[in-house]
């Protein structure tokens, strides 16, 4: 009896872990940021919202998270998406906004470069925003 529980347990497990089923085939893929709204100046020590536009291409994209790398004073935003490959998509092209704060914790200006996507050579294209920070 024991042998057969172990049996139908490793069947099960292996049934429910087949590499071939294609309904929920997902990626992630990154999406270039239309525009930006960004204050004129940050204020020290405060936290400041920047508001982003970006397009879900299809039916089968969705908002992931906010791609956000820094480095010294530049800051890098995008969107990843996550992609459903395993189901039929529409052309439903939706127009999002997302709002993100921004903590100031460093004195000197941020320069946030959104990007906006790659040109015909490969070469990422940015948009480059320089932020003053007040004291």
């Amino acid at each position: 009896m024991k042998r057969f529980f172990v049996s139908l347990v490793l069947i099960f497990l292996v049934v429910s872990c087949s590499i071939d089923d294609d309904s929920n085939n997902f990626k992630l893929e990154t999406l270039p940021i239309k525009e930006a709204v960004v204050p004129t100046e940050f204020t020290y020590g405060l936290m400041h919202d920047i508001t982003v536009t970006y397009e879900l291409p299809s039916g089968c994209h969705s908002f992931y998270d906010l791609f956000y790398q820094y480095e010294g004073a530049s800051r890098t935003v995008a969107i990843n998406s996550l992609v459903n490959e395993g189901v039929a998509c529409t052309d439903d092209i939706r127009e999002i906004e997302y709002t993100f704060k921004v903590n100031v914790v460093q004195r000197e200006d941020y320069t946030f470069k959104f990007w906006k996507g790659v040109d015909g050579d490969g070469e990422n294209i940015f948009e480059e925003v320089i932020v003053p920070v007040n004291q």
